[in-house]
Protein backbone atom coordinates (compact mmCIF):
# COMPACT_ATOMS: atom_id res chain seq x y z
CA UNK A 1 0.00 0.00 0.00
CA UNK A 2 1.26 3.49 -0.88
CA UNK A 3 2.34 5.63 2.05
CA UNK A 4 1.65 9.33 2.43
CA UNK A 5 4.70 11.58 2.72
CA UNK A 6 5.11 15.34 2.98
CA UNK A 7 7.64 17.64 1.36
CA UNK A 8 9.26 20.46 3.29
CA UNK A 9 7.69 23.88 2.64
CA UNK A 10 9.23 27.27 2.03
CA UNK A 11 7.96 30.74 1.16
CA UNK A 12 9.50 33.14 -1.33
CA UNK A 13 7.61 36.25 -0.26
CA UNK A 14 4.14 37.60 -0.95
CA UNK A 15 2.39 40.59 -2.48
CA UNK A 16 -0.54 41.39 -0.14
CA UNK A 17 -3.49 43.52 -1.24
CA UNK A 18 -3.33 47.20 -0.38
CA UNK A 19 -5.59 47.96 2.59
CA UNK A 20 -8.46 50.41 2.65
CA UNK A 21 -8.08 53.46 4.89
CA UNK A 22 -10.09 51.96 7.74
CA UNK A 23 -8.10 48.74 7.70
CA UNK A 24 -4.75 50.52 7.72
CA UNK A 25 -5.84 52.99 10.40
CA UNK A 26 -6.97 50.16 12.66
CA UNK A 27 -3.74 48.25 12.16
CA UNK A 28 -1.59 51.32 12.89
CA UNK A 29 -3.59 51.98 16.06
CA UNK A 30 -2.69 48.51 17.32
CA UNK A 31 1.00 49.20 16.71
CA UNK A 32 1.37 52.51 18.54
CA UNK A 33 4.88 53.16 19.78
CA UNK A 34 6.45 51.58 16.71
CA UNK A 35 7.17 52.96 13.27
CA UNK A 36 4.03 51.86 11.46
CA UNK A 37 3.31 52.72 7.85
CA UNK A 38 2.02 51.02 4.72
CA UNK A 39 5.28 49.08 4.29
CA UNK A 40 5.27 47.68 7.83
CA UNK A 41 1.61 46.78 7.33
CA UNK A 42 2.40 44.86 4.14
CA UNK A 43 5.36 43.13 5.80
CA UNK A 44 3.07 41.99 8.59
CA UNK A 45 0.40 40.81 6.16
CA UNK A 46 2.96 38.96 4.05
CA UNK A 47 4.32 36.79 6.86
CA UNK A 48 1.48 36.41 9.39
CA UNK A 49 -0.50 33.87 7.32
CA UNK A 50 2.68 31.87 6.69
CA UNK A 51 3.40 31.63 10.40
CA UNK A 52 -0.21 30.63 11.13
CA UNK A 53 -0.04 27.91 8.46
CA UNK A 54 3.30 26.67 9.87
CA UNK A 55 5.29 27.07 6.66
CA UNK A 56 8.70 25.50 7.25
CA UNK A 57 10.76 28.50 6.13
CA UNK A 58 8.63 31.65 6.10
CA UNK A 59 9.63 34.74 4.13
CA UNK A 60 8.29 38.24 4.70
CA UNK A 61 8.44 40.93 2.05
CA UNK A 62 8.01 40.98 -1.69
CA UNK A 63 8.34 43.38 -4.60
CA UNK A 64 6.30 45.89 -2.61
CA UNK A 65 9.39 46.45 -0.44
CA UNK A 66 10.88 48.47 -3.31
CA UNK A 67 9.49 51.65 -1.78
CA UNK A 68 11.40 51.13 1.48
CA UNK A 69 14.60 50.36 -0.41
CA UNK A 70 14.23 53.62 -2.36
CA UNK A 71 13.45 55.56 0.83
CA UNK A 72 16.62 54.39 2.54
CA UNK A 73 18.98 55.27 -0.32
CA UNK A 74 20.64 58.66 0.06
CA UNK A 75 21.71 59.96 -3.33
CA UNK A 76 18.42 59.05 -5.03
CA UNK A 77 15.82 61.69 -5.90
CA UNK A 78 12.73 61.18 -8.05
CA UNK A 79 14.00 57.65 -8.76
CA UNK A 80 17.25 58.99 -10.20
CA UNK A 81 20.73 58.50 -8.75
CA UNK A 82 21.95 62.08 -8.43
CA UNK A 83 24.87 61.45 -6.05
CA UNK A 84 26.90 58.73 -4.38
CA UNK A 85 24.64 56.00 -2.99
CA UNK A 86 24.57 55.60 0.78
CA UNK A 87 22.12 53.55 2.83
CA UNK A 88 20.25 55.02 5.80
CA UNK A 89 19.46 51.92 7.86
CA UNK A 90 17.13 52.74 10.83
CA UNK A 91 13.86 51.89 9.03
CA UNK A 92 15.43 48.73 7.59
CA UNK A 93 16.55 47.67 11.06
CA UNK A 94 13.09 48.26 12.51
CA UNK A 95 11.44 46.32 9.69
CA UNK A 96 13.78 43.39 10.28
CA UNK A 97 13.12 43.44 14.02
CA UNK A 98 9.38 43.31 13.38
CA UNK A 99 9.79 40.27 11.14
CA UNK A 100 11.95 38.44 13.68
CA UNK A 101 9.36 39.07 16.41
CA UNK A 102 6.84 37.20 14.27
CA UNK A 103 9.17 34.32 13.40
CA UNK A 104 12.76 33.74 14.42
CA UNK A 105 14.77 32.45 11.48
CA UNK A 106 12.53 34.03 8.84
CA UNK A 107 13.84 35.23 5.50
CA UNK A 108 12.93 38.49 3.78
CA UNK A 109 12.17 39.05 0.08
CA UNK A 110 13.32 42.20 -1.70
CA UNK A 111 12.93 43.24 -5.33
CA UNK A 112 16.16 42.68 -7.26
CA UNK A 113 17.98 45.95 -8.05
CA UNK A 114 16.75 46.16 -11.65
CA UNK A 115 13.12 46.14 -10.49
CA UNK A 116 13.62 49.45 -8.69
CA UNK A 117 13.99 51.15 -12.06
CA UNK A 118 16.36 53.76 -10.65
CA UNK A 119 17.96 55.77 -13.44
CA UNK A 120 21.66 56.54 -13.17
CA UNK A 121 22.22 60.27 -13.52
CA UNK A 122 25.45 60.39 -11.53
CA UNK A 123 27.91 57.57 -12.24
CA UNK A 124 27.54 57.63 -16.04
CA UNK A 125 29.16 54.21 -16.24
CA UNK A 126 27.18 50.97 -16.30
CA UNK A 127 29.74 48.98 -14.31
CA UNK A 128 30.17 51.66 -11.63
CA UNK A 129 26.41 52.09 -11.32
CA UNK A 130 25.83 48.35 -11.01
CA UNK A 131 28.58 48.06 -8.39
CA UNK A 132 27.14 50.97 -6.40
CA UNK A 133 23.57 49.70 -6.24
CA UNK A 134 24.68 46.15 -5.49
CA UNK A 135 26.89 47.44 -2.68
CA UNK A 136 23.84 49.28 -1.30
CA UNK A 137 21.91 46.00 -1.38
CA UNK A 138 24.72 44.22 0.45
CA UNK A 139 24.49 46.88 3.17
CA UNK A 140 20.71 46.51 3.43
CA UNK A 141 20.89 42.72 3.64
CA UNK A 142 23.77 42.74 6.13
CA UNK A 143 21.83 45.17 8.33
CA UNK A 144 18.79 42.89 8.31
CA UNK A 145 20.88 39.78 9.04
CA UNK A 146 22.52 41.57 11.96
CA UNK A 147 18.98 42.11 13.31
CA UNK A 148 18.10 38.41 13.01
CA UNK A 149 16.90 37.82 9.44
CA UNK A 150 18.38 34.53 8.21
CA UNK A 151 18.67 35.35 4.50
CA UNK A 152 17.09 37.08 1.53
CA UNK A 153 15.12 36.23 -1.57
CA UNK A 154 15.72 38.64 -4.45
CA UNK A 155 12.67 38.67 -6.71
CA UNK A 156 13.66 39.27 -10.32
CA UNK A 157 11.89 39.92 -13.60
CA UNK A 158 14.98 38.85 -15.53
CA UNK A 159 18.37 37.44 -14.64
CA UNK A 160 21.17 39.98 -14.69
CA UNK A 161 24.74 38.64 -14.72
CA UNK A 162 26.14 41.63 -12.82
CA UNK A 163 23.56 41.28 -10.04
CA UNK A 164 24.13 37.54 -9.78
CA UNK A 165 27.91 37.92 -9.63
CA UNK A 166 27.68 40.59 -6.92
CA UNK A 167 24.83 39.24 -4.81
CA UNK A 168 24.20 35.50 -5.25
CA UNK A 169 25.52 33.54 -2.27
CA UNK A 170 24.45 31.03 0.37
CA UNK A 171 22.06 33.39 2.17
CA UNK A 172 20.82 35.23 -0.95
CA UNK A 173 18.45 33.38 -3.29
CA UNK A 174 17.39 34.75 -6.68
CA UNK A 175 13.80 33.93 -7.66
CA UNK A 176 11.93 34.84 -10.85
CA UNK A 177 8.17 34.19 -10.62
CA UNK A 178 7.85 33.77 -14.40
CA UNK A 179 11.28 32.99 -15.86
CA UNK A 180 12.01 32.32 -19.50
CA UNK A 181 14.17 29.30 -20.28
CA UNK A 182 17.08 31.66 -20.99
CA UNK A 183 16.71 33.21 -17.53
CA UNK A 184 16.74 29.79 -15.89
CA UNK A 185 19.91 28.90 -17.77
CA UNK A 186 21.60 32.10 -16.57
CA UNK A 187 20.40 31.52 -13.00
CA UNK A 188 21.69 27.95 -12.93
CA UNK A 189 25.17 29.24 -13.71
CA UNK A 190 25.15 30.80 -10.23
CA UNK A 191 22.69 28.76 -8.13
CA UNK A 192 22.46 25.00 -7.70
CA UNK A 193 18.93 25.42 -6.30
CA UNK A 194 16.04 27.02 -8.20
CA UNK A 195 12.39 27.84 -7.54
CA UNK A 196 9.95 27.42 -10.44
CA UNK A 197 6.28 26.85 -11.13
CA UNK A 198 5.07 23.32 -11.79
CA UNK A 199 4.90 23.93 -15.53
CA UNK A 200 8.65 24.69 -15.62
CA UNK A 201 9.93 21.66 -13.71
CA UNK A 202 10.70 19.75 -16.91
CA UNK A 203 12.62 22.73 -18.31
CA UNK A 204 14.83 22.77 -15.23
CA UNK A 205 15.67 19.09 -15.61
CA UNK A 206 16.34 19.58 -19.33
CA UNK A 207 18.98 22.13 -18.31
CA UNK A 208 20.73 19.70 -15.95
CA UNK A 209 22.64 18.38 -18.96
CA UNK A 210 24.57 21.66 -18.73
CA UNK A 211 24.17 22.79 -15.11
CA UNK A 212 24.25 21.21 -11.65
CA UNK A 213 20.98 21.05 -9.72
CA UNK A 214 20.99 20.08 -6.05
CA UNK A 215 17.53 21.25 -4.99
CA UNK A 216 14.29 22.32 -6.64
CA UNK A 217 11.52 24.37 -5.05
CA UNK A 218 8.21 23.83 -6.85
CA UNK A 219 5.90 26.83 -6.54
CA UNK A 220 2.30 25.65 -5.96
CA UNK A 221 3.13 21.99 -6.72
CA UNK A 222 0.72 19.35 -7.96
CA UNK A 223 1.19 15.54 -7.85
CA UNK A 224 2.53 15.40 -11.42
CA UNK A 225 5.22 18.01 -10.77
CA UNK A 226 6.21 16.36 -7.49
CA UNK A 227 6.39 12.97 -9.18
CA UNK A 228 8.55 14.35 -11.98
CA UNK A 229 10.94 15.99 -9.53
CA UNK A 230 11.20 12.83 -7.42
CA UNK A 231 12.11 10.84 -10.52
CA UNK A 232 15.31 12.93 -10.69
CA UNK A 233 16.04 13.91 -7.08
CA UNK A 234 15.75 12.53 -3.55
CA UNK A 235 12.81 13.72 -1.41
CA UNK A 236 15.02 16.00 0.69
CA UNK A 237 16.01 17.80 -2.53
CA UNK A 238 12.41 18.66 -3.47
CA UNK A 239 10.54 21.40 -1.60
CA UNK A 240 7.03 22.83 -1.96
CA UNK A 241 7.35 26.58 -2.44
CA UNK A 242 4.89 29.43 -2.21
CA UNK A 243 4.63 33.00 -3.48
CA UNK A 244 1.22 34.48 -2.77
CA UNK A 245 -0.01 37.39 -4.89
CA UNK A 246 -3.14 39.12 -3.63
CA UNK A 247 -5.48 38.05 -0.86
CA UNK A 248 -3.87 35.13 0.96
CA UNK A 249 -7.09 33.46 2.14
CA UNK A 250 -6.21 29.78 2.58
CA UNK A 251 -3.23 29.96 0.20
CA UNK A 252 -0.56 28.95 2.70
CA UNK A 253 -2.65 26.24 4.31
CA UNK A 254 -3.41 24.88 0.85
CA UNK A 255 0.33 24.84 0.13
CA UNK A 256 0.86 22.61 3.16
CA UNK A 257 -1.78 20.23 1.79
CA UNK A 258 -0.28 20.24 -1.71
CA UNK A 259 3.09 19.20 -0.29
CA UNK A 260 1.76 15.70 0.40
CA UNK A 261 2.53 12.85 -1.98
CA UNK A 262 2.11 9.08 -2.10
CA UNK A 263 4.83 6.48 -2.58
Amino acid sequence: MAKRHKLATRAFGAEPCMPDVAGLTGWIAKHRGLTADIITYLLDQSISPQVSAEIGVPCAGGKFYAERVRQCMDGVRDNKAVGELHVDTPAITEDAAGIVVQKKGAWCALPAPHILGIEDAHYNDDDEWSAAICEAYLTIMRTMRDTGITGHVLIAERMDHAELVALARQNVFFFAPAPAREDLAILMEYQTAVAVGKEQVQTVFDLTDEYTLRKIFIIDPDPAAIGLALSHLDPDQVVAGGYCVGESGEYWKDLISSAEYLV
